[in-house]
C-alpha cells in the first residue's frame, strides 16, 4: 500500500528502538525463569496426554510432584527421564504412574547420558512434527489458496464443539475465511488444559486437545468445499499459554490469541508469570507457523479512544519487538487495534482511518487484526448495523489483514447463525464496493487525518521512552496501559514461576529455539 500520512520515519525508527531496549529488558528477565505451565508444555511435547481417574491432566500431576521434590528450576525433562528409564515405559505410561503414585521422579541416575539422549530424541520428535505440521498447513494454502484479504474472522461460541462446528461450516460457505472458537468463560484462570472433547461450557467452548481436533477436521472438510483453506483460531493466553501454544501447533491452528500483556491487564494474572510463559508460547508459534493476534484492542474498552490512541501504539510495538525476539516472522504477527470511538462524535470516522492506516504503514508486513465497534453498541441492532459497515469501509480502505466480522446484535446475545449470515453478507458488500478506493485517495497535508497520526505517533514515543527509564515491569504497576494497575508480586500464577538452575535443561527449547533459526 502507498503510504498517505507522511509519518515521519526517524520517530518511527526512535519507537522501534526504544521497543527493543524494553523487551530485551523483558527477555533478560524471563529467561532465567521458567514455569509450571512451561514445563507442563515441555512433558506434552514428549508425550504426555490424557488425565489421571480424577480428571486432572496427567501433565499436571507430573509436575506437581516435581513441585514437591524441588526439581522444577532444573527442568522437568532430567527427572522425567530418569523416571521414564527406571519404568521401563513410555511417556504416557510413566506419567500415569507418576500420577497414580506408583513412581517418583529420581533427583539422581547411574546413567544420565543415556537419559539425556533419550530425552533428546524425543524432543527432535516433537519439533519435527510441528513443523511438518506447518508444512500440511503450507500445502493447503497452496493448494486452496485463502481468498482476499481482509481474512474476514467470525466467532463461533455455543459451548458445545460438536455444535460449533456446524456453525463453522454455514459461516464458510457464507463466505468467513476464519473460525474463532470463543473459549469458555474464566477458562484463562485454570492451571490446567482440560482432557477430551467437552461440550459444556459456558459463554464459549472449552480450549482443549480433542476440541482442537474436532474444528480443525471440520474446517479441513468444508474447505474442500468452498474451495479455500479455511483458518482456525483458538486462544493461547491465560495461564495456560504455552500449552495452548503447543496444542495449537499439534493440530494445526493457525492463528491463537496471544499477547504479552492481555492477561496481566484484564485476568489479573502475575505479571512475572504471564512475560515468561508468552517467550516459550511465542517460540512454539514461530516453529509452528501460527499467527498470533494480540491484544491492544481491549484497551480501548477500559480507556477513551480517542485520548487512549497512542497506548495502543506503544503496545504494538513492544508486542512486535518481543515477537520478534522469539523467533515470529513478521508476517505471523497480527497486532491488534479496533474501532471503538463513539460513532456520533464528529469526523469519528476520519479520525479512525487514520489510525488504521498508520498501523498499516508502520507495520506493513503484518496482517494486523482490526476489531470491531463494541463498546458504543447499544442493542439497536439497525444502528449497529451501520457502525459495522462504516467499520468495513474503514478495513477496506486501509488494507488491513484480519477483519473480525462486528454483529448487529453485539452485546444482547452469542451471535446466532443467521447474524453472521447477514454480518458476512453486508461486509462483503461494502469491501466489494470499496475495493480499490485507497488506490483513488491522497490525504492532505494539512489535513486532519495526517494531524491526527503524527499526534499519535509522537505520544507514543513519549510513552515508550517513559517506559524504557522505568521499566514494563514498573509501567504496569504505574497503570500505563488501559488505565489498569497491576502489582509485580500480585495477581495469579505467580507461585509458579522459578528461577531457573545453572543446570536448567531443556531440549524442546534449544530445539524451538535451532528451527526457528533455520
Amino acid at each position: 500500500m502507498k503510504p498517505k500520512l507522511a509519518l515521519d520515519e526517524r520517530i518511527v525508527a526512535r519507537c522501534r528502538e526504544a521497543a527493543a531496549a524494553i523487551s530485551d529488558s523483558v527477555l533478560e528477565f524471563t529467561d532465567n525463569r521458567t514455569t509450571v505451565s512451561i514445563e507442563r508444555a515441555t512433558l506434552r511435547m514428549l508425550g504426555v496426554n490424557g488425565a489421571a481417574p480424577d480428571g486432572t491432566p496427567l501433565a499436571n500431576r507430573v509436575i506437581e510432584a516435581a513441585v514437591r521434590q524441588d526439581l522444577v528450576d532444573g527442568g522437568i525433562c532430567l527427572p522425567f527421564g530418569r523416571a521414564m528409564r527406571r519404568s521401563g515405559l513410555d511417556a504416557h505410561g510413566t506419567a500415569a504412574l507418576i500420577a497414580g503414585g506408583e513412581a517418583e521422579l529420581p533427583a539422581h541416575d547411574d546413567d544420565d547420558d543415556a537419559v539425556r539422549e533419550s530425552v533428546a530424541a524425543l524432543s527432535r520428535t516433537a519439533v519435527e512434527g510441528i513443523v511438518e505440521v506447518a508444512r500440511t498447513r503450507d500445502a493447503f494454502i497452496q493448494r486452496l489458496g485463502d481468498g482476499e484479504r481482509p481474512l474476514l474472522y467470525v466467532i463461533v461460541a455455543s459451548g458445545d464443539i460438536h455444535e460449533d462446528t456446524v456453525q463453522a461450516r454455514v459461516a464458510a460457505l457464507a463466505g468467513a475465511q476464519v473460525i474463532a472458537v470463543i473459549r469458555h468463560t474464566a477458562q484463562s484462570l485454570l492451571d490446567y488444559v482440560p482432557e477430551g472433547a467437552n461440550t459444556g461450557g459456558f459463554g464459549g467452548t472449552y480450549a482443549s486437545q480433542d476440541n482442537f481436533r474436532i474444528m480443525r477436521e471440520a474446517l479441513d472438510d468444508v474447505s474442500e468445499e468452498v474451495g479455500r483453506y479455511v483458518r482456525l483460531c483458538n486462544y493461547a493466553s491465560g495461564l495456560c499459554m504455552p500449552e495452548m501454544s503447543v496444542l495449537g501447533a499439534v493440530e494445526r491452528l493457525d492463528m491463537m490469541l496471544n499477547d504479552a500483556l492481555y492477561g496481566v491487564l484484564f485476568r489479573d494474572i502475575n505479571m512475572q508469570r504471564t512475560l515468561t510463559d508468552q517467550a516459550f508460547s511465542r517460540l512454539v508459534s514461530a516453529v509452528g507457523g501460527i499467527i498470533i493476534n494480540t491484544g491492544e484492542d481491549n484497551y480501548l474498552t477500559t480507556a477513551d479512544p480517542l485520548e487512549a490512541a497512542h497506548t495502543v501504539l506503544a503496545s504494538q510495538f513492544i508486542n512486535e519487538s518481543l515477537a520478534l525476539r522469539c523467533g515470529l516472522e513478521p508476517g505471523q504477527i497480527g497486532l491488534g487495534h479496533a474501532m471503538e470511538m463513539d460513532p456520533l462524535k464528529e469526523d469519528m470516522l476520519v479520525l479512525e482511518i487514520a489510525q488504521a492506516q498508520m498501523a498499516r504503514e508502520i507495520f506493513p508486513k503484518s496482517p494486523i487484526k482490526y476489531m470491531p465497534p463494541t463498546k458504543h453498541m447499544t442493542g439497536n441492532i439497525f444502528r449497529g448495523h451501520v457502525q459495522d459497515a462504516l467499520f468495513a469501509l474503514a478495513s477496506v480502505m486501509t488494507g488491513q489483514g484480519i477483519h473480525l466480522l462486528g454483529m448487529m446484535t453485539e452485546a444482547m446475545h452469542t451471535p446466532h447463525i443467521h447474524d453472521r449470515y447477514l454480518a458476512l453478507e453486508s461486509t462483503r458488500m461494502v469491501m466489494n464496493a470499496a475495493r480499490h478506493l485507497s488506490d483513488e485517495i491522497e490525504f492532505r497535508d494539512d489535513g486532519i487525518m495526517r494531524k491526527r497520526a503524527a499526534m499519535v505517533l509522537d505520544q507514543a514515543l513519549e510513552m515508550l521512552e517513559s517506559i524504557g527509564e522505568r521499566g514494563l515491569f514498573r509501567a504496569l504497576e504505574d497503570g500505563m496501559f488501559a488505565d489498569v494497575s497491576r502489582s509485580f508480586e500480585g495477581g495469579r500464577g505467580l507461585d509458579g514461576v522459578f528461577i531457573r538452575s545453572d543446570d536448567y535443561w531443556n531440549p524442546v527449547e534449544d530445539l524451538l529455539k535451532i528451527a526457528v533459526k533455520s
